[in-house]
């Protein structure tokens, strides 16, 4: 399981880089795993600002639905056409090619209180 060193991680297994005041934002490999196959990524927020922990979309599996949380406050830019006919991105490169959303962070500030990667490792377990 991969665990990027340069990544923010929430307790709701959302992962986070931060480019400037602009954060990408998906799910991690240890939730994509724990899922299973996904078969569909639905974010209807962009535009929208949210506050941190605010639902911004959900992702579904062949098992199961699961809520989207936004890790920080911020305005949601874009969500990642290229899951609307490749959702499996998500299981392959959760951390490359299947991000979810890019989005403008209101306070950077606020990534201070995320994990990082060996909080977020000892937090699942692994």
């Amino acid at each position: 399981m991969l665990f990027p060193e340069e990544l923010k991680y929430t307790e709701d297994h959302e992962w986070v880089r931060l480019e400037g005041d602009t954060a990408t934002v998906g799910i991690t490999d240890h939730a994509q795993n724990e899922l299973g196959d996904i078969v569909y990524i639905d974010v209807t927020t962009v535009g929208e600002s949210l506050s941190k922990s605010e639902v911004f979309g959900s992702v579904e599996a062949v098992k199961t639905v699961s809520d989207l949380f936004l890790p920080v406050a911020g305005e949601v830019l874009e969500v990642n056409s290229a899951l609307d006919n490749t959702p499996e991105a998500v299981n392959n490169d959760p951390y490359g090619d299947g991000w979810v959303i890019k989005m403008k962070v209101s306070d950077p500030g606020e990534l201070d209180a995320l994990m990082s990667a060996e909080e977020y490792k000892t937090f699942v377990g692994a």
